[in-house]
């Protein structure tokens, strides 16, 4: 009964939680198999901030020109927290890859996903 309450942030280290595996169903594979992107990896990368700061995103992603993507996927633009805001655009300023936030598109809205570019 416990784990059917657990928030999401609180699930075991390498686990998914719905929403990503939804991006990945929807997005990544296809994606991949279609030529689109060369990698990925759920939580695959864990970049440094600052002292005691770190980031692991969702999906780091290269795509099929090379460059790196970071992904970070929510589940929705409600739920965004401003720490995550924060930890995404710091890490943009140090890092040279390309971060996005992804979250699902309501159904009445057409579906799919919303990406935030940073």
């Amino acid at each position: 009964m416990q784990s059917r309450l657990q928030a999401l942030g609180r699930l075991k280290t390498g686990t998914m939680n719905a929403t990503e595996a939804r991006y990945e169903a929807d997005v990544l594979k296809p994606m991949l198999h279609a030529g689109q992107i060369l990698w990925y990896r759920f939580e695959g990368i864990k970049l440094r901030l600052a002292d005691n700061t770190f980031l692991t995103v969702d999906f780091p992603v290269m795509g099929a020109d090379g460059q790196l993507r970071m992904i970070d996927v929510k589940g929705g633009l409600a739920v965004i927290s401003d720490d995550a805001r924060v930890k995404m655009k710091v890490a943009a300023d140090q890092y040279p890859f390309a971060f996005s936030m992804v979250y699902p598109r309501k159904k009445k809205l057409g579906g799919g996903w919303e990406v935030i570019e940073l």
